[in-house]
């Protein structure tokens, strides 16, 4: 979860095992999580963004720590900033 947007709607990252020679995509490793984990290393994709709510998910497998959730954090508005050069 990136934030809480709101009536209980969630703005997630897509998350993959891939990184797809995505530039900005952020390394998650056992490491990165304060709670729980993924199975293999795996990388969140900043320009994958999408809202949920709460009860369309199932489970939540791990919290990041706050530096590897700043990371992303910062990407994604790395990546809108640069938008705003276009």
């Amino acid at each position: 979860m990136l934030a809480g947007a709101s009536r209980d709607d969630w703005v997630l990252s897509q998350i993959t095992n891939k990184p797809y020679g995505y530039p900005i995509a952020v390394r998650l490793e056992s490491s990165s999580f304060a709670v729980g984990s993924l199975r293999v290393t795996s990388f969140a994709r900043p320009a994958k963004l999408f809202t949920a709510n709460r009860g369309l998910i199932v489970t939540q497998v791990g919290t990041l720590r706050r530096r590897p959730l700043e990371q992303v954090i910062d990407s994604v508005l790395d990546l809108l900033r640069k938008s705003l050069t276009v």
